[in-house]
């Protein structure tokens, strides 16, 4: 299925200097918020008591805030879980509060003002060491996924290519973290999940680039190195658009339907995928171009004298 049809190759290179100049700006940016705002650790990174509770009709989540509030919790979170009549709490850790007490009398206090009687379905207390070995083991995940990624890229391709290929990973994680630092957007263990998938997402579409790219500079003897870029890129734009937007359909989904646990999840692959396509063209490509990629870097190399001779 083609939903492009191009007779020539578009000039994305063209633009080359502008988008890393854009990419640049943006990244400063985000590790402007980082040092500024910060990140809104959610209570796995954080520490605190995450609280289930069943009502027999559907839940109101005002008068439920309300009710905490009252009782002194007036920085409680709470979620619809699954169904209407699900509700998550979640706690943040205080040193006022005895965490291990904390669920029976956020129970004690919603069945005092709920008309209908509150169910405890379950407790958990994440302590704070949990939540900083959590955070050490995550950005060491990513650290390893990268490292694994250069290594690849370099053994596959070239050095060149995967300079740009980490290069245009990293501006893909730094970004959609700066989207969820300035947003204030809550960061729990599903958009860490989500941020490794789309590291995953983006190598794939960043090699199927690379890939084209070299069988371009095989075939186009004549063209210039932005020309043959060009050609790969043009060339893999419709597996590109339609591979992005299958994926974004079933995001949105997520999104609007997934509830609020799963709504972090969505918004950081929605936005990474978007980055992330940008990225393979703009980031990825054109560190190599400027790195000084050549047709010579990518032709095989020529057999040696001595075995040229026994042939």
């Amino acid at each position: 299925m083609q939903l492009f049809n191009f007779s020539q190759p578009l000039h994305f290179m063209r633009f080359k200097w502008p988008a890393l100049l854009l990419s640049v700006l943006l990244v400063i940016g985000s590790i402007g918020s980082f040092a500024t705002k910060g990140i809104n650790w959610g209570l796995d990174f954080t520490g605190g008591t995450v609280i289930e509770v069943g009502l027999n009709q559907s839940a109101d989540l005002t008068a439920m805030r309300d009710t905490l509030s009252a009782a002194g919790y007036p920085d409680a979170v709470i979620q619809l879980f699954g169904s209407s009549k699900d509700v998550l709490i979640r706690i943040p850790l205080r040193p006022d509060l005895v965490q291990e007490k904390v669920g029976e009398a956020v129970l004690q206090a919603l069945n005092a003002k709920q008309s209908t009687p509150v169910e405890l379905r379950r407790v958990e207390f994440v302590g704070p060491s949990v939540g900083e070995e959590l955070k050490q083991d995550g950005g060491m995940a990513m650290l390893v996924a990268l490292i694994g990624i250069l290594l690849y890229v370099a053994l596959r391709f070239e050095w060149r290519l995967s300079v740009g290929a980490v290069v245009s990973l990293g501006h893909d994680v730094i970004l959609t973290l700066g989207l969820f630092s300035i947003l204030q957007l809550e960061f729990d263990l599903t958009v860490l999940a989500a941020i490794l998938a789309l590291i995953g997402y983006s190598i794939n579409d960043t090699i199927v680039v690379f890939d084209r790219l070299r069988e371009s500079f095989r075939k186009l003897r004549e063209a210039t190195v932005d020309e043959t870029i060009d050609h790969a890129i043009t060339s893999t734009l419709n597996r590109t658009v339609i591979t992005s937007l299958t994926t974004v359909l079933v995001l949105l989904v997520l999104f609007f339907m997934g509830g609020a646990l799963i709504n972090g999840f969505a918004t950081a692959l929605l936005f990474g995928i978007a980055v992330g396509t940008y990225s393979s063209v703009y980031v990825a490509s054109a560190i190599a171009e400027v790195l000084g990629i050549s047709r010579e870097d990518m032709l095989p190399a020529p057999p040696a004298e001595n075995e040229v001779e026994q042939v």
